[in-house]
């Protein structure tokens, strides 16, 4: 039980922390409304099931120890924030968003799976945090309990990433009856976004 709540503690303070997934989580919130943060909220939490089997199985110490294959990874995680981020620099505000067609949920949910999957950072965190949480004499498989850590992981990244968008949304809802607010917005989430793909793509 120590464990237990010892992870769930520190899966929460992870989670919270401001990150690539956090901010998507909110823009969407802010454009769409709250059903599309919670798409983008159940996409980003279900892109963890990728970096759990990665760290249960073994493969995420490969690239880990394969510099090619890691900086392959690595660049395209970052071109992908970097894209989101040219995308909201030419925005032309919550309100213009608002008078175009929205965007599916379920290309809002695709799009935040595959953008948590190509965050080589998030697997390499799940390789060195699931088995500070793995009790290997506790007569149990050591890849089961990873998998029902990344398990736990998921569920409340879904919570925290879901109140985000629904919060978001309600922010949205004024926004749209400030239109120089949300542009003002767009490019504030566009150059973050950008950074946040360089320091993604460039740091060691």
């Amino acid at each position: 039980m120590p464990n237990f709540l010892l992870f769930l503690a520190a899966s929460l303070a992870v989670t919270v922390a401001p990150g690539p997934d956090n901010m998507q989580v909110l823009a969407r919130g802010i454009a769409q409304g709250r059903a599309a943060g919670l798409a983008a909220a159940a996409g980003f939490a279900a892109g963890v099931i990728f970096h759990t089997l990665l760290a249960a199985l073994g493969v995420a110490a490969l690239l880990r120890a394969s510099p090619l294959a890691f900086q392959a990874i690595k660049l395209a995680g970052g071109a992908y924030l970097i894209w989101i981020g040219i995308k909201a620099l030419r925005s032309h505000g919550l309100a213009a968003a608002h008078q175009r067609p929205t965007q599916p949920l379920g290309s809002i949910f695709r799009q935040s799976v595959l953008g948590n999957m190509m965050n080589p950072k998030v697997t390499l965190f799940f390789v060195v945090f699931l088995p500070q949480f793995v009790d290997p004499h506790s007569g149990h498989s050591v890849t089961l309990q990873m998998l029902e850590l990344g398990g736990l992981f998921m569920l409340q990244a879904f919570v925290v990433f879901s109140l985000f968008g629904v919060g978001a949304g309600m922010i949205g809802a004024w926004l749209k009856r400030r239109p120089r607010a949300g542009l003002w917005l767009d490019r504030l989430a566009g150059v973050t976004f950008i950074a946040l793909g360089l320091r993604v793509a460039l740091r060691d």
